[in-house]
């Protein structure tokens, strides 16, 4: 426990972050500067084990923020960073659980889901596209995508 302190106290004087997609917590610091999937999944781990993250939070370090406000990006970042493949699935098909839960995240009033279901469906290849790594490219797509549709921009950020 007492390692485990002195890591996050180490790792809270840093100000490298990995991309916010992944939240904020130790595995945040731990991997900030590398890409790719597997190191966004260790972060994500790291930072949702041992209660690092609530500490972070607590106490504004590990690149948390204490102020008690998630942003509604923040939100979107952190829901499409741990639920990206149940996402790929339901926008594939053009619905599902998790992708009702995005169309919440971006305040889709509910007369507008259907067309999100149905544009998300039609441009999935787009929103998913190999050059889209982190979850943070998979959103600037589909906000993108979302621009492109007369009913959709309004919520397009």
């Amino acid at each position: 426990m007492k390692k485990l302190l002195a890591v996050a106290l180490l790792a809270s004087s840093s100000v490298v972050m990995a991309d916010q997609d992944v939240g904020c917590g130790l595995g945040t610091m731990v991997w900030a500067g590398q890409s790719g999937l597997i190191p966004k999944i260790l972060a994500a781990t790291t930072n949702g084990t041992s209660g690092n993250q609530t500490f972070g939070i607590t106490t504004g370090t590990l690149g948390c923020e204490s102020d008690g406000v998630i942003s509604s990006r923040a939100r979107l970042g952190m829901f499409m960073g741990t639920n990206s493949e149940r996402l790929a699935r339901d926008m594939s098909v053009g619905q599902g659980e998790s992708l009702d839960v995005l169309a919440n995240l971006l305040n889709i009033k509910a007369e507008d889901k259907t067309t999100f279901f149905e544009v998300s469906k039609a441009n999935f290849g787009k929103i998913f596209a190999p050059q889209n790594q982190t979850a943070g490219d998979v959103l600037a797509a589909l906000q993108q995508v979302m621009k492109q549709d007369q009913k959709l921009a309004v919520y397009a950020g």
